[in-house]
């Protein structure tokens, strides 16, 4: 139980150590043209995810499945607005750093952009769900690997910001593959594709942050991932 999670844990631990070897090295404007191809890769992905995710939805399902998307991030961002979920958490990540005495600027910043970047995708849900339903985890030691390597890109430029995002991934996926083995097979694919897409919207939102284009309370967006799951079971 839980196999794939701790591999994903380990990777990222190991890639975020080397990448954190590798900032220690890098010339400053390296290191900002390097955040600069991260944040148009993250738009890309996200862009790639909102539209596969909608895409891969049964052609029976007509116009449902934009429009529980707009709900979902609609409702799901009034909803994280009203509690400040981005506020509490930046203050969490500022805590932290605060106890371990990490002077690093961007560690807040690594932290929630990789833990963003690791959690959103097809691969987390799907994989924790394999794990879940008593399969191997497949799907999260592929993901394993290619987070392992993304940590090492992103340490280098955000700093140990992004070692610390195993926290909320552990809870986070974790959490996904003991729903999916509490509740077997109620995760059903439409309920996947759509989480997928809210996933790709959040990645758009992150990707224009982290270029600097607007600032965007995507922390505050969160509990769309939960709205859509509602509306999903009820509407696809």
């Amino acid at each position: 139980m839980l196999l794939g999670t701790i591999v994903n844990v380990i990777a990222v631990l190991v890639g975020s150590g080397l990448g954190l070897l590798i900032h220690t090295r890098l010339p400053q404007r390296i290191s900002g043209i390097v955040f600069q191809a991260i944040g148009v890769f993250i738009l890309f992905l996200g862009v790639r995810m909102a539209m596969n995710g909608l895409d891969a939805l049964p052609e029976e399902s007509g116009g449902n499945g934009i429009i529980i998307l707009i709900f979902s991030m609609v409702i799901g961002s009034i909803w994280g607005e009203w509690i400040n979920l981005d506020s509490y958490l930046n203050r969490w990540g500022d805590r932290l750093k605060t106890q371990i005495n990490i002077g690093h600027e961007h560690f807040t910043e690594g932290l929630v952009t990789a833990f963003l970047l690791f959690c959103m995708g097809s691969m987390t849900i799907l994989g924790a769900i394999e794990e879940g339903l008593g399969n191997p985890p497949t799907l999260l030691l592929a993901k394993s690997v290619l987070d392992g390597f993304a940590s090492i890109a992103l340490a280098a430029s955000l700093g140990i910001g992004v070692m610390f995002s195993v926290i909320p991934l552990l809870i986070y996926q974790g959490g996904l593959t003991v729903f999916a083995m509490v509740f077997q097979n109620s995760a059903a694919q439409p309920i996947i594709d759509e989480m997928t897409a809210v996933g790709g919207v959040l990645l758009i939102g992150l990707g224009i942050n982290i270029l600097e284009i607007k600032t965007l309370r995507i922390l505050n967006m969160l509990p769309s991932l939960l709205i859509v799951i509602l509306l999903a079971y009820l509407f696809l």
